[in-house]
């Protein structure tokens, strides 16, 4: 009764079928505690994230009692699921769980985030009763895998982001940017994420601005930035240095005439601009002005080629990793799985012993010879003891089955003589 592990993620299925089978936060305790009870399944453990939802699990489940659970539990047709999921078993399932930990099955190879939502993943599974001592194991060696990865290679020194790029590119140019003023156009995700490396790289000064005070106000109070409304963004623009644009305007925000004021007032001090919206937040004509800087997605995308080139390298060397912690996790299951035999092994022979004792204290009380009882009573237990091996080990000869008698030659470290 090994691990399982089942689900769909970005490789195998669309963006609305992701959102039709994901699970909200305050669902998942209770979908758990359902889940064990209908599959009925010994532990399991949920990860339902934007880019996948799997399940972990330690039970005998085939793919079709799987996949009518979760069509059943999120109301979607069978066959919208019967394509695009996967279910691995055994090694292939540990495996894959520390893929996932590790960023190596992400849509962004190496992205961290993905190891702080399977920890959770984890812990809700502890808070809902249905992750105990099997998965429990798996998980921690799926963790001690991400942090090998982490630690020993270079999967997460390359950040493969617009945002890191853009922000890569003004350190270029600006060579101190604690002398920096950067201002950030937007509060979406991606600007999120560009203040984020700014602050990072010690900014001299950010201020955000955004068509609502709002989200803007919630991106300064995370990162130390004033806040202007969209409104207000030409007369602040001549204290920028760097501006960095991610909106969702269908027409540009920042035209030539606005950038030619700004840099009159600054004297011609130069400006870097980074425009990462689709379709363009900074007009193209910007570009033609002295002093100017303009990068667009495009030109991103050789900073961000390079990096992902560098975390492919570091890849080949975390699946190294993964494929030693893969190992380790065999050799732990299969001594635990014979630990039933051992305690069957010794319970039969304590068995033994305990009843030719008895008789051996017996025959003491009824006066018998002490060295006529003790003789008795070990040729006795030789005798119990060596009854059932030596019928097998006969039947395995006649029946030309050497391994059994190699097996016999190892566990009792015999050898023969010579004559």
């Amino acid at each position: 009764m090994g691990l399982l592990a089942f689900g769909i993620n970005h490789k195998s299925a669309s963006v609305d079928l992701r959102g039709q089978i994901a699970f909200a936060p305050e669902i998942v305790v209770s979908s758990l505690q359902n889940a064990r009870s209908e599959l009925d399944v010994q532990e399991i453990a949920l990860l339902s994230t934007c880019n996948r939802t799997e399940v972990y699990i330690q039970g005998d489940v085939s793919d079709g009692q799987l996949l009518d659970w979760l069509a059943t539990t999120k109301n979607v047709e069978l066959n919208q699921l019967q394509e695009r999921y996967y279910c691995h078993r055994g090694d292939q399932a540990i495996s894959h769980m520390m893929r996932v930990a590790s960023g190596l099955d992400s849509l962004v190879l190496g992205e961290p985030q993905i190891f702080g939502q399977i920890k959770s993943a984890y812990a809700v599974g502890r808070e809902a009763g249905t992750v105990a001592t099997f998965l429990n194991q798996a998980f921690q060696q799926a963790f001690s895998a991400a942090k090998r990865v982490r630690s020993e290679t270079a999967i997460g020194k390359n950040p493969v982001s617009v945002a890191y790029a853009s922000v890569s590119l003004a350190a270029q140019i600006f060579t101190n940017l604690s002398d920096a003023h950067a201002l950030l156009i937007g509060a979406g995700e991606t600007i999120d994420l560009v203040a984020k490396h700014l602050k990072e790289r010690n900014i001299g000064h950010m201020t955000v601005a955004n068509r609502t005070l709002s989200r803007a106000q919630q991106l300064g109070e995370d990162y130390s930035a004033d806040v202007i409304l969209l409104s207000d963004i030409h007369d602040f623009l001549p204290k920028a240095d760097i501006i960095i644009s991610s909106t969702a305007s269908q027409l540009p925000i920042l035209g030539k005439g606005a950038v030619e004021s700004a840099l009159k007032k600054r004297k011609h001090k130069p400006m870097f601009l980074v425009d990462i919206a689709v379709p363009r937040d900074i007009e193209p004509e910007v570009e033609e002005l002295s002093d100017v800087y303009l990068y667009t997605v495009d030109d991103l995308e050789e900073v961000v080629q390079d990096n992902i080139r560098a975390r492919s390298s570091a890849a080949d060397m975390a699946q190294n990793i993964i494929d030693e912690e893969v190992e380790s996790w065999s050799r732990q299951n299969r001594a635990l799985a014979v630990v039933d035999t051992i305690r069957a092994f010794r319970s039969s022979v304590e068995t033994i012993r305990d009843d030719e004792v008895e008789k051996a204290l017996g025959s003491l009380k009824r006066g018998q010879d002490s060295v006529q009882v003790i003789t008795t009573l070990a040729r006795n237990l030789t005798n119990k003891l060596l009854h059932k091996p030596t019928k097998r080990l006969k039947q395995a000869g006649e029946e030309g089955r050497e391994d059994a008698i190699h097996t016999t030659n190892e566990l009792f470290d015999l050898t023969k003589k010579k004559h």
